[in-house]
């Protein structure tokens, strides 16, 4: 029934955009149509550019380039002068006589001379302010290391933390929080394959490393179609090519990591390669100290690709990284992730745009406790087939389509002794599978000059899948409420059933439709609203609000059910003194079921019956946000203010049962209020550039203790409700000072030293507040743990 629906589903939406177009274009059926293509790249290096615009003024029309840097725009028969332009690059302008389909490849940059040069500075913006996208901030790398520079490399995580929505998940976390969502609740994607783990060394780095990275997107509402699988946003990255013009290197040489990054032609013009890494190295000074303790990491980046013809493109992407923790070597935690993905792009006609990969993911983690004598490993892999389509139906409507399969494999975790002294037995918590698809149809699609409207619809199926054993319970409630202590406990089985490999467990799915408009007010203005539903069929079980490592992925079942989310936005948006400004303003409004929470005393690590500790809930967030640019001239950067609300709510199964909190919304652990970013820089002379950061951020909700009381001789603290308190405000101030020796210098060695303070007054954030007896004085106390205070670094940046 419901396939049944689907296929009438998406063939009345295709009937309609056909029906639409043809009347669309009865009154020009007169006119001859054809067909520019092609692709825009870095003249310098032949990277693709991602988003580059094309501009035909006597249409008043303007088009992007795709993720691969490939455009086309049907136009009647005619003469055109169309402008070329992308942020960071010449303008370039050409004439073209289209009487015939044509292919025409453009270069921005210097290599380009023989088009003429003019200064166009209106055709981004308008773009951004017809385009029916929006609550999606777009980063170049280029725009990211204009930013200000903290220990001594640009920091992609950082950046996105200073865009309005987007707050850090607590000091010496790694992770990320959009609108209120959870971490576990972002979709990040690196050339397509998901991230699990973000961060380097307790979130004070991210795993991209900036060398290697060529553009980023996030979204955190109005999601396209091609998404799913998380209920906040999507973080998406790609890395460059690789130049297949000529060799460079490039790196940077710092007082805590160093990075290098090598690329090349492989055929010149037709294929390249591109190796980068990055390792820590302060450690290193702890063991001069005679202090045992370590903290570091490692990664690799690595790209190859190849143009078999002009309508075939082979890539090969990878990313590989590891972070090492110990104490004392009596305790090592090794954690990281691994990524590769196979892509080939074909044009099947100046129309048809395509893109299919083959996709692995793998987050690893290894604890080793010597003192206890066992080794832990777990984990969570996955293997992807994408396939996606761009369809240029019309200059008025673009149709994207695809699917994408994944097959989960779940370790949850294998323990086994790591001496023969140890008293462990090896133990393998039963392991889990799934299998996830989805297929998307999506139309984007311009009704009037000043109209325009996206819309689809994303349907998806989950099957969580054997060779497991499955507990039952009593009235198949797997959490067991005490209504005389007034208590969640663990339910006890009676009985189990074994579920044969690939036998279905429990399946899902969902329908999830995306809509999105613009309207153009002048042509400075636009006001647009979203609207889109999310499904998610993984959840991360975690003792804290971040993920860190020691966090666990488990797939939606008979008894947790996959997180449904429903936003809406809307937005106005201006462009204002001559484009030197521009202003945003969005308020949003999401609501997500089946949000799991936890019982109090839930213990999570280790637990093969995830199921008897979690409750499904729901949350809700809501909020204005605000951001205003300066674009040009010595000084730019942006201000960034977010005032929201973020809560969940579990209220009892039936009327006897007194939920979470009583059953009443109580504020999420990533609710903060206030959250204001400020980034900027000066140029003063082409040698000296300064910078600075500045992050304001309301306090983190935390449960202390209400109360004590005193059993058998112990002293025992009572809890009120949760998250009620909070943690004292976040903030911290940065500065940098980059000198380039030799800004005149554009060839052979070119270097910059970049200087830097993070938290330069030296800020004591809270991580926690622990509470404890004085032990001198027998009063109980608050005691804050802090992690960073002020770091300053210097480092050397090279390229050749």
């Amino acid at each position: 029934m419901i396939s049944k629906k689907i296929i009438s589903l998406f063939f009345l939406l295709l009937v309609t955009l056909s029906v639409f177009s043809q009347n669309k274009s009865g009154g020009e059926s007169a006119k001859q149509k054809f067909t520019l293509s092609g692709v825009i790249t870095d003249g310098g290096t032949n990277e693709t550019l991602i988003g580059a615009n094309v501009l035909i003024p006597e249409l008043k029309m303007s088009i992007t380039t795709n993720e691969y840097g490939y455009y086309s725009v049907t136009l009647p028969k005619g003469n055109y002068e169309i402008t070329i332009s992308n942020v960071g690059y010449k303008t370039i302008t050409d004439k073209i006589s289209l009487t015939q389909d044509i292919k025409k490849n453009y270069s921005l940059g210097e290599s380009e001379q023989e088009l003429k040069e003019v200064i166009i500075n209106t055709e981004k913006t308008t773009a951004n302010i017809r385009k029916p996208e929006m609550s999606v901030n777009k980063l170049s790398i280029s725009a990211i290391k204009k930013m200000p520079v903290v220990m001594g490399e640009v920091d992609v995580i950082k950046s996105i933390l200073f865009l309005p929505g987007v707050t850090n998940a607590g000091e010496g976390q790694s992770g990320f929080n959009v609108r209120g969502g959870g971490a576990d609740q972002n979709l990040i994607l690196l050339d397509e394959a998901t991230i699990y783990n973000s961060s380097h060394v307790f979130g004070f780095f991210s795993v991209f490393n900036p060398d290697a990275i060529k553009d980023l997107k996030l979204y955190k509402g109005g999601i396209p179609s091609r998404f799913g699988g998380r209920a906040s946003s999507v973080l998406d990255i790609y890395q460059k090519d690789g130049n297949s013009k000529e060799f460079h290197m490039n790196g940077g040489i710092g007082l805590i990591s160093s990075r290098i990054l090598a690329e090349g032609p492989i055929v010149k013009d037709k294929g390249s390669f591109l190796i980068g890494g990055r390792a820590s190295y302060a450690h290193l000074f702890l063991k001069l100290a005679n202090n045992d303790n370590s903290a570091y990491f490692y990664d690799l980046n690595t790209k190859l690709n190849y143009k078999l013809d002009q309508n075939n493109n082979l890539f090969l992407s990878g990313y590989f990284g590891r972070d090492v923790f110990s104490l004392n070597e009596s305790f090592k935690n090794i954690y990281g992730n691994s990524t590769v993905n196979l892509r080939w792009n074909h044009l099947y006609s100046d129309k048809l745009f395509s893109n299919l990969s083959l996709i692995y993911s793998d987050y690893y983690y290894g604890l080793t406790l010597d003192f206890v004598g066992f080794n832990w490993d777990s984990g969570i892999k996955n293997f992807n087939l994408k396939y996606d389509f761009k369809h240029y139906i019309s200059n008025k409507i673009k149709l994207n389509y695809g699917l994408n399969s994944i097959y989960y494999d779940f370790n949850p975790g294998t323990i086994e002794p790591n001496g023969s002294s140890s008293s462990v037995n090896y133990r393998q918590l039963e392991k889990k599978y799934a299998f996830e698809n989805g297929f998307y149809l999506e139309a984007e699609q311009t009704l009037t000059d000043k109209l325009a409207i996206n819309y689809g619809v994303r349907y998806s199926i989950f099957n969580r899948l054997g060779n497991s054993t499955v507990n039952l319970y009593q009235n198949n409630q797997p959490v067991f409420y005490d209504s005389d202590l007034k208590v969640y406990e663990k339910a006890k089985p009676i009985g189990t059933t074994h579920f044969g490999k690939n036998q279905t467990i429990a399946s899902f799915d969902y329908l999830e439709p995306r809509f999105s408009v613009a309207y153009e007010l002048t042509q400075n203005q636009s006001v647009k609203a979203s609207y889109n539903r999310m499904a998610q069929y993984l959840q991360l079980v975690s003792n804290t609000a971040s993920p860190t490592p020691l966090d666990v992925w488990t797939p939606s079942d008979n008894y947790i059910k996959p997180q449904i989310a429903d936003q809406v936005a809307i937005g106005y948006f201006n462009n204002f003194s001559e484009n030197k400004y521009t202003l945003e303003v969005e308020s949003f409004y999401k609501k997500i079921k089946n949000r799991m929470d936890y019982i109090d005393g839930a213990d999570l690590i280790a637990n093969e019956a995830i199921e008897q500790v979690v409750l499904n809930g729901e949350m809700r967030s809501y909020g204005i946000e605000t951001l205003l640019r300066k674009n040009t001239g010595r000084f730019n950067g942006w201000i960034a203010y977010t005032i929201s609300k973020s809560q969940q709510r579990t209220p009892g199964r039936t009327p006897d049962e007194i939920g979470i909190n009583y059953g009443k919304w109580y504020r999420s652990a990533y609710d903060k209020l206030h959250n204001i970013a400020v980034t900027g820089n000066y140029t003063l002379s082409p040698k000296w550039i300064f910078g600075g950061n500045f992050t304001l951020q309301s306090g983190q909700p935390v449960t202390y203790p209400n109360g004590q009381y005193i059993y058998q001789g112990i002293t025992v603290p009572s809890y009120g409700e949760r998250n009620k308190n909070s943690l004292p405000a976040y903030h911290h101030l940065d500065v940098s000072a980059t000198y380039i020796p030799n800004p005149e210098k554009k060839k052979n060695w070119q270097s910059e030293w970049v200087f830097s303070i993070y938290n330069i007054y030296n800020q004591k954030n809270a991580a926690s507040i622990s509470f404890r007896e004085n032990a001198d004085t027998g009063a109980n106390e608050a005691v804050r743990l802090s992690i960073f205070g002020m770091v300053p670094s210097v480092s050397y940046n090279f390229k050749f």
